[in-house]
């Protein structure tokens, strides 16, 4: 992916979330690690910025060490973003792109009473294409937006799932929204799609639901590389 294909992909990502409710008024920001041969470093939106209404032009374009070498301010959550692709990287050395959002049902899902706790995951293996798509999503509790603490959480979390031999794709900051990262924005932006809708059938269902069976996710393992 080319620095130019990078900028305009951010940009599409951000006006269709935008457009569809993912992301609302500032909320929420995406970030490219570029490959050596693009240049290196990152791109990530600029701080305060709508995703609805990105300028390719005006992206933060950081160098490898996270210094800002042109565009807009990057946004405050550059350090979390450069801590998830150090962790993930090991496990998904193709891993680009993360993405954040306060998309509705996710959060509402750690609003009830002791869903921000330790060792807590947002969802249930619910559905074979949650399994498939998303896989474990740990809830990290509650830190205030751009506490470095939350990005060390996030990078440990990232780190232990790894070594357990499930790597993930996404986390859930409590009170605050999913952050989730692939090995594009397109990806990154399929596999957010799949939490939040999957949060939002639970949030419908009338009672809670029972998950799918060892057995059953077995075989997601086996016919489709589900890693749950």
């Amino acid at each position: 992916m080319t620095e130019s294909q990078a900028r305009e992909d951010i940009c599409r990502v951000g006006t269709s979330l935008f457009a569809r409710g993912y992301v609302h008024a500032t909320a929420g920001n995406i970030s490219v690690r570029l490959d050596e041969a693009a240049g290196g470093g990152f791109l990530i939106t600029p701080t305060d910025a709508c995703l609805g209404f990105l300028d390719p032009a005006r992206l933060a374009r950081l160098d490898a060490a996270g210094q800002q070498l042109s565009g807009d301010r990057a946004s405050k959550t550059l350090a979390l973003h450069r801590q998830i692709y150090a962790a993930a990287t090991p496990f998904d050395p193709a891993t680009r792109c993360v993405i954040h959002t306060h998309s509705t049902h996710c959060v509402a899902l750690t609003l009830r009473p002791g869903a921000d706790g330790d060792a807590q995951e947002l969802l249930p293996a619910a559905t074979p294409y949650f399994v498939m798509k998303v896989g474990h999503v740990p809830v990290i509790p509650y830190h205030r937006p751009g506490d470095p603490l939350a990005a060390d959480l996030v990078a440990q979390t990232i780190t232990r799932y790894g070594q357990q031999g499930t790597p993930i794709h996404a986390v859930m900051l409590a009170r605050l929204g999913p952050n989730v990262w692939h090995d594009s924005p397109a990806a990154a932006m399929a596999t957010l799609e799949e939490l939040e809708e999957t949060a939002k059938l639970l949030l419908l269902s009338p009672t809670p639901p029972a998950p799918l069976t060892q057995s059953q996710i077995n075989d997601l393992r086996q016919t489709f590389g589900a890693r749950w």
